[in-house]
């Protein structure tokens, strides 16, 4: 899928995680629905890190198109060297190793573990770099309009307020997590999630999506996972335009508010 589609999907999924918590007596704090829901917008395009013209690639201009293409190359290698005899031959790295469930508890065990010891500074950097994705995903044409540097600003002036209402008390630093030193140790969680979603976006697709990987399957290490061939579609296709993306609206919609008791 595209990175717009991403971005929905990933703050559809926190939305509804946010209504399953409620509806199972553990309700989340509207700031944490609400930068959970960014953060996992944001999340959602990641993956994408091993593709040069995706939208993250943007992002944050020279920096993340050199460390796309870092991640490509180290993506093709570790396809080349765990391909099986059956998997196919490739000149790239894109829906390989960043596309893999393994990797998405990788990356969310990681933000959870810099947001607990780092403090704050590791928090914002988390939230600023998320947000910054999410305005790219979720606010695409006005994002593509604008300067990368008031993109940036927007970024940060929103992870410092966020940061700031969560350590309020009451309102989100220890959800889920209550011990000494825990707090924000669930921002793990929509991280990985918004992984995942992109994972099983992009198996929707003609291509499917290797997210099993390294577990083998008929034979392949990389098996691209995927719905029966007629019922994927392609990237960008009228199918993710015109049905996905208002499903995604619809379904954040009921899910943030079940999440907030409205429903």
């Amino acid at each position: 899928m595209m990175g717009p589609a991403h971005s929905l999907s990933g703050a559809a999924a926190w939305l509804g995680v946010g209504a399953a918590t409620a509806a199972a007596g553990h309700p989340m704090p509207w700031p944490v629905l609400v930068v959970g829901a960014l953060i996992c917008a944001g999340a959602a395009l990641a993956p994408d890190l091993d593709h040069k013209s995706a939208t993250i690639s943007r992002a944050f201009g020279p920096l993340s198109r050199g460390l796309c293409e870092v991640v490509d190359k180290i993506s093709y290698n570790v396809y080349k060297a765990t391909r099986s005899p059956r998997d196919a031959r490739r000149s790239g790295g894109h829906r390989t190793l960043t596309h893999t469930w393994l990797w998405a508890v990788l990356i969310g065990a990681g933000a959870s573990i810099l947001a607990i010891t780092t403090d704050r500074w590791g928090v914002l950097a988390l939230l600023f770099v998320h947000l910054v994705l999410a305005v790219e995903g979720l606010l695409w044409r006005a994002a593509r309009m604008s300067s990368d540097i008031l993109v940036w600003l927007l970024g940060a002036t929103s992870a410092w307020i966020l940061a700031g209402v969560l350590d309020q008390p009451g309102n989100g630093s220890d959800w889920l997590f209550s011990g000494p030193g825990q707090e924000y140790l669930w921002l793990g969680l929509p991280i990985m999630l918004g992984a995942l979603v992109h994972d099983i976006g992009d198996a929707l697709t003609v291509s499917g999506c290797p997210i099993l990987w390294p577990l083998p399957i008929a034979g392949k290490r990389w098996y691209p996972i995927g719905p029966p061939k007629g019922m994927r579609f392609r990237a960008g296709s009228w199918v993710e335009l015109k049905v996905l993306m208002p499903v995604f609206m619809l379904l954040g919609g009921v899910g943030g508010a079940s999440a907030l008791g409205f429903l």
